[in-house]
């Protein structure tokens, strides 16, 4: 079975039980190892049959999806969870908690009348998150392209004026880890691209806004970009930044097509940022899947700005961090725990 995905399916009802198999075993590299309708059965379950994936119901009776997420951390069961969630306040805020505390990625349930329809919307979705589960069992990085001949630079901090940051699966946890270590007199404006629909970047900005020293907001078309505020991008939204005039540096949200399958996405932020910061900009790739940022990488490098990328070791998906490796576009490839002190360092925070 090591070219497959063995799985355990976890919903209280049967009629999502069900559609979630459906939809599962039309997906090649799927395999649907069990089921269980309760938050309590799902933990017998997942002990006993060691599957390398569970689809998690958020909104269970007695022991909630969040419930059961945090049992498997204290019993250590290292299964990837999926979170299933409707598209409610309640849904988005649950599954924003449970990504924030590891969970692997999560899927909407479908709503509407037409079972096939539903099916299919089902299979469309879990297929990206059973691709990425395969991607993140290849996370040994490939060789690295020798990046374009530059004088020798040093770890040593330039003017910064905006930090970047761009992620995928895995996004929320690596964000909780990084930003609430920046502290609170940090001297530019952070801003952040998560692939996440709308009501759950709302969410995300929300919880982070909790957890973090700096404000952290959801970013509005035509807001003002000030230091020492983290901006998460919209879901449904890319977000841009532009100069009007020399004092004021403003987000444009737009729904032009999508990049990489996403909106938003990170290359539209990080070639945006170069028209407006040039090399004072840093850029930082964290875990996700895929290759959005690596050309907006390059386009900072163009301008002599610097990248920072998360190291193989702790990515949930090295793919987006592996694409800017390999191209030769990273100054610094580092674990997650060290990101923080490297932003830091340059920011010129300290030395």
């Amino acid at each position: 079975m090591a070219d497959r995905v063995p799985i355990v399916v976890v919903d209280d009802s049967a009629l999502f039980r069900c559609l979630i198999r459906d939809a599962l075993r039309e997906i090649p590299g799927a395999s649907v190892i069990g089921n269980a309708d309760s938050g309590a059965a799902a933990i017998e379950k997942i002990a006993e049959l060691n599957p390398e994936v569970v689809t998690l119901d958020v909104e269970m009776p007695g022991m909630s999806g969040i419930d059961v997420l945090r049992e498997m951390k204290r019993r250590s069961l290292r299964t990837r969870v999926i979170m299933v969630s409707r598209l409610t306040d309640a849904g988005a805020q649950v599954t924003t908690e449970s990504l924030l505390e590891g969970a692997f990625d999560f899927v909407l349930k479908p709503s509407g009348p037409n079972p096939a329809e539903n099916r299919q919307q089902l299979k469309l979705a879990l297929a990206d998150k059973i691709a990425a589960v395969l991607a993140s069992r290849d996370d040994e990085p490939g060789p690295i392209r020798q990046a374009p001949s530059r004088p020798s630079r040093s770890d040593a901090p330039t003017r910064c004026d905006a930090l970047l940051i761009g992620t995928s699966t895995g996004g929320p946890d690596a964000l909780r880890r990084v930003l609430p270590l920046l502290p609170q007199d940090f001297p530019v404006p952070v801003l952040v691209v998560q692939h996440m629909p709308a009501q759950y970047t709302k969410s995300l900005a929300t919880r982070l806004d909790s957890l973090c020293p700096l404000h952290v907001v959801e970013a509005e078309h035509r807001q003002r970009v000030e230091p020492g505020t983290i901006y998460i991008a919209p879901g449904g939204w890319h977000m841009q930044v532009a100069r009007p005039d020399p004092d004021r540096v403003l987000i444009n949200l737009t729904d032009d097509p999508p990049e990489h399958g996403s909106r938003p996405s990170v290359d539209v932020l990080f070639r945006s940022a170069v028209n407006v910061y040039g090399p004072r900009a840093l850029g930082v790739i964290l875990t996700g899947m895929g290759r959005d940022g690596a050309a907006g990488c390059a386009a900072l490098k163009s301008a002599g700005g610097r990248v920072i990328a998360q190291h193989h070791e702790g990515c949930v998906v090295y793919g987006m961090p592996k694409a800017v490796v390999e191209a030769g576009l990273a100054d610094f490839c580092l674990p997650l725990d060290r990101v923080s002190d490297a932003i830091l360092r340059q920011t010129g925070r300290f030395s």
